[in-house]
């Protein structure tokens, strides 16, 4: 009996051994857990009814039948059952399933999965069954919200789940209470292993564009679409997390009642964020905060966030609310940059490190840097993560003293938040990007238009790029005959100029055209590719002609108000000319009046009085002017 099986009944789901050799001499081979295979036959999964539906798929109770040596078991699972695909996309998302089952092994907040299989063409995740979830507590609950104890021990629970997939480069994306399973121990778990990041380039047979990364009422700015407001990050699982806490505390849903063209306005274009309750512990209302900062790198990553959780249970509650036992420095007061903390905290500086004192935000060049390059060679820690530093600044003898939160590091000449360039032009994305961050060893990650995640490299393959920032003037460049984006035209055909008045985390370009009168819903802003404009200034304009158009640039009414005051100039001036020359020809007219003796005079004088205007007649016989009589 050559490579026979014998199956065990199993300590997990996969454990088994592999006998070799006939009966009579039996070989066993030992197997370990990454010999375990995720396939599960689809006759063993009896499904019995369906239990949630989801956008990506349906949720089914099922029995799974394994068969032991001694006897067969049953076990109630539950199968997610995934929409319809095609077949050779099926592969593609097993391959990346098979990854993940291979690395989530021994999961301790994420639900445990025990297999994938293929039903009725569909492609199934078999995982444990668990009786509840937080959602359906909160349904259960006085005014569908919980205690905030409870939110602070779920919330702790969910933040290592999400770290440990994080750990693993996976993003969860659709985080919200339906998916957090509470297991025999009451305790939060994963209940979504990260399926719409699984999916992502997968095209779906009967799926919504706009909702193929997550639930609406829960999805970041950047995950409605990633290719052009993104990328999707880390960072973009912590407004999810935000979303879940916000209505764990008030038990209603972000956006409740709202459609989903009214969100994707609402959290896109007016950037609204949701209502957060009050009486939080300081730190968690810090965090929870930071989690609906429009732009994600001015977010806090999960690890932040489970600090906050897990110094918050520590906290005293008292009459006054919570208190802080730590005395805590506040980054924000002590950077005076502007950037948010949790962005400061991402750098860890450490000694050796090459720095320069960050740029204002939107900023394009340095200004009045601190320290414009120097090498950190000691460190004073304090309860934050970033304390103060001691940096060596080449022509000042002794260290300066500086809070590291000033501070960004260099290597390779770059840091993060530079604009850099691909020095080999991608083909489906721009060339042009900014670059969220750059190891000591040179490893990058950088965001470009055109592409969901981040693209990772090397440094030697970026160039340093031309920086753009809010308030400068841009048009598209001459040789772009089909730009990426729409872009309006001038009167002549020409490309209209436009004022940036927002930059994207990828460099995408929110631009503003105030030179262009728009009435009612008409599109106001239009988006750019920094790789195919350029700026426009009165220092780049050649001639006068030139400067005056740009002038034209800076509101729609430059051009009727100069229009105005020429005609408000001219008519002025023709005034006052006309005045010249109708005072010019009654000098020349005007005759010498001559008195003479008698009646006949007088009547002259009388005569003369009667036909000239009243105000000629004032200016001939000025009251009080002496009269000239001649005679011949």
């Amino acid at each position: 009996m050559a490579g026979k099986a014998v199956v065990k009944q199993p300590i997990s789901a996969f454990d088994f051994e592999i006998v070799e050799g006939v009966s009579d001499n039996l070989t066993t081979v030992v197997a370990s857990s990454s010999q375990s295979s995720p396939w599960i036959d689809p006759a063993t999964i009896k499904l019995r009814h369906r239990i949630g539906r989801g956008l990506f798929g349906d949720v089914w109770l099922a029995t799974r039948h394994q068969t032991t040596a001694d006897y067969d078991e049953y076990h109630e699972v539950a199968v997610k059952m995934l929409h319809p695909m095609k077949e050779e996309n099926i592969n593609v998302v097993l391959d990346r399933l098979g990854n993940l089952f291979t690395q989530c092994q021994e999961p301790q907040h994420i639900c445990w999965l025990q297999g994938l299989s293929v039903i009725n063409g569909k492609l199934c995740i078999v995982m444990k069954f668990y009786e509840g979830s937080v959602g359906d507590k909160m349904a259960r609950a006085k005014e569908g919200k919980l205690s905030l104890r409870d939110v602070i021990r779920y919330g702790t629970d969910l933040a290592r789940g999400i770290m440990e997939l994080h750990s693993k480069e996976i993003l969860i994306l659709n985080l919200k209470p339906y998916n957090f399973l509470l297991n025999e121990n009451d305790h939060a778990v994963l209940g979504d292993i990260g399926i719409p990041y699984l999916l992502l380039g997968v095209p779906l047979l009967s799926s919504d564009m706009s909702r193929r990364l997550g639930t609406p009422n829960y999805m970041a700015p950047e995950q409605w679409q990633p290719e052009v407001r993104g990328p999707i990050s880390f960072e973009t699982d912590s407004w999810g997390f935000g979303c879940s806490i916000v209505e764990m505390l008030t038990g209603s849903q972000p956006w409740s009642g709202k459609s989903v063209d009214e969100i994707f306005k609402s959290i896109v274009k007016r950037q609204e964020r949701p209502h957060i309750p009050g009486g939080l512990p300081p730190a968690v209302e810090s965090v929870i905060v930071g989690c609906f900062e429009y732009d994600f790198r001015n977010r806090p990553l999960m690890g932040d966030i489970l600090h906050a959780f897990l110094s918050s249970q520590e906290a005293a509650y008292g009459d006054e609310g919570w208190r802080d036992p730590g005395s805590r420095v506040n980054l924000d007061k002590l950077s005076g940059s502007g950037y948010s903390k949790w962005l400061v905290l991402k750098d860890q500086h450490q000694i050796g490190d090459t720095v320069r004192s960050r740029k204002p935000p939107n900023s394009c060049k340095p200004e009045n840097m601190e320290v414009p390059g120097g090498t950190i060679v000691g460190m004073e820690r304090d309860m934050e993560r970033n304390g103060f530093v001691l940096v060596r600044v080449h022509g000042i003898h002794d260290p300066l003293r500086v809070h590291g939160s000033t501070l960004e590091r260099v290597t390779f000449g770059l840091a993060a938040g530079d604009w850099v360039r691909l020095k080999t032009n991608g083909k489906k994305h721009s060339s042009v990007g900014i670059l969220h961050s750059i190891d000591r060893d040179g490893s990058v990650a950088v965001a470009f238009i055109g592409l969901e995640t981040f693209w990772k490299g090397n440094c030697s393959e970026l160039q340093m790029a031309e920086a753009y920032c809010a308030g400068q003037f841009v048009t598209l460049k001459r040789d772009i005959f089909s730009p990426r984006f729409e872009w309006p035209r001038k009167r002549g055909g020409d490309w209209a100029t436009g004022r940036i008045c927002q930059v994207l985390p990828n460099g995408c370009l929110v631009v503003n055209f105030p030179g262009i009168l728009v009435f009612g819903d008409e599109n106001s802003s239009f988006l750019a590719d920094p790789a195919e404009v350029e700026i426009i200034s009165f220092n780049t304009c050649p001639g006068i002609v030139k400067k005056y158009q740009h002038l034209e640039d800076f509101h729609w009414a430059v051009r009727p108000l100069l229009v105005a005051l020429g005609l408000f100039t001219a008519m002025k001036l023709g005034l006052f000319v006309g005045k010249k020359v109708r005072r010019s020809k009654v000098k020349k007219g005007r005759n010498p009046v001559i008195h003479i003796e008698g009646q006949q005079g007088d009547a002259q004088n009388a005569g003369n009085a009667t036909w000239l205007p009243p105000k000629v007649a004032n200016i001939i016989f000025r009251e009080g002017a002496s009269v000239t009589t001649t005679s011949r």
